[in-house]
């Protein structure tokens, strides 16, 4: 059930002295970076309507950051994670980094409108709030009502990401679109073997070939960063065939399940797709190796993990076991980790992408750099979950570690 397209449902204003700005560009001429992006600077050029121009910025910022009052005085997200750019017409839009995306996908906010004026003293800046609309199926709303497979796992994780920040019914929503989600994917899974080849390949499009060809070329090894998002079994097996010239280069990391049947035949499967299958347990010397060769390693990074293998790092803003052997290797081979999800589209095709790889995080303290890079892991998983939120594995009890989730075990 797709509703209406919704209309903004949160305001903030805020105004700007203009003589202000000025005093600020005289006082510190190079470190307007500080306050701007390179486009801003570049936007409001070098002529008698730079400073008005800016401050009109400056204040967007400041009126985007009371839309999220409690992010903002926790510094989650600074003005800096908001730049006004203008489209092909002209008109002034907001652009987020990733910080900010994900704290607008735990609002469930689509976009921020932005209105801007000045007069002769003073600039002001209107942003608008608008709600992304949460579809669901009649598939999605009889599973959860008759077949609530793991119903009260879904609305405790999703609370815990989402609750406070939008209403139970919306909470109640993201879950039905997850169990339609889940039903789509199950008919996925059995249409997909009777497909053609072609017809395969036409379902997924992948995106980020060339950084992920340019990694293989450099040699070192790659560690594609990826969780349970949209139908990752087929959008892998039928995406391959776009880069046919890296088979039998990406092999993944799979923990054996059962029963064994089940388990030997989506290793077959896999091989049989031209991808490699490591197990995850006692493994770390055949990773490395498998690095060492040039080869990618596809790790599946939002499960639970217990110590010794995991370490306690923040995701979504709540402490959870996270696997600490990633940041290992990829700190002692020097292997780039590339994040990379699939979802599906609105018309049943399939996308599958790969982001450049993320910036390595040095620090003196090896307790603190494994931990540190770690983050950035679970940060990168984030923002691919806020951006299709129904198409994440929620049935997943990623926060079994977590004082509450202790209390009601």
């Amino acid at each position: 059930m797709v509703a209406a397209d919704p209309l903004p449902d949160g305001c903030a204003v805020d105004t700007v002295d203009i003589e202000r700005i000025a005093r600020l560009i005289t006082a510190l001429p190079d470190d307007l970076g500080k306050l701007f992006s390179v486009r801003e600077l570049d936007d409001a050029g070098d002529g008698p309507g730079r400073v008005a121009s800016l401050a009109a910025r400056f204040a967007a910022k400041e009126a985007c950051l009371k839309l999220f009052p409690r992010e903002t005085a926790l510094n989650i997200i600074t003005a800096m994670d908001f730049s006004v750019e203008r489209d092909a017409y002209g008109a002034p839009h907001i652009v987020t980094t990733a910080a900010a995306e994900i704290v607008l996908g735990r609002h469930l906010v689509e976009s921020i409108k932005i209105s801007l004026s000045h007069s002769a003293t003073s600039a002001t800046a209107v942003a608008l709030k608008v709600p992304r609309v949460v579809a669901t199926t009649a598939a999605g709303r009889f599973i959860f009502r008759w077949l609530p497979y793991r119903r009260r796992v879904i609305l405790d994780n999703l609370r815990r990401v989402y609750g406070g920040n939008v209403p139970e019914d919306q909470i109640v929503r993201l879950a039905q679109a997850h169990y339609g989600h889940l039903f789509s994917l199950l008919g996925e899974l059995i249409a997909f073997r009777f497909l053609s080849e072609q017809r395969k390949r036409d379902l997924v499009r992948v995106e980020g070939v060339p950084e992920l060809t340019e990694a293989f070329h450099a040699g070192r090894g790659i560690l594609i960063l990826t969780g349970h998002f949209g139908n990752f079994e087929v959008s892998t097996v039928a995406g391959i065939e776009h880069f046919p010239q890296v088979k039998g280069r990406i092999h993944f990391l799979r923990r054996p399940i059962k029963p064994k049947w089940l388990s030997d035949l989506l290793t077959r499967r896999f091989n049989q797709a031209g991808f490699g299958v490591v197990g995850r347990r006692g493994s770390l010397e055949e990773i490395v190796d498998t690095i060492e060769k040039g080869d990618a390693i596809v790790f599946p990074f939002d499960q639970y993990a217990r110590r010794p293998e995991g370490i306690e790092v923040e995701f979504f803003g709540h402490a959870a076991g996270t696997y600490k052997s990633m940041a290992v290797i990829a700190l002692a081979t020097g292997a780039p980790v590339m994040p990379a999800a699939s979802w599906r589209e609105p018309d049943g095709t399939h996308v599958l992408k790969f982001w450049p790889a993320l910036e390595p995080i040095l620090d003196e303290d090896v307790g603190a750099e494994i931990s540190r890079n770690t983050r950035a892991y679970n940060a990168a998983l984030e923002l691919a979950i806020v951006r299709h939120p129904e198409q994440w594995w929620w049935v997943h009890r990623r926060w079994k570690n977590s004082p509450a989730a202790k209390r009601k075990a």
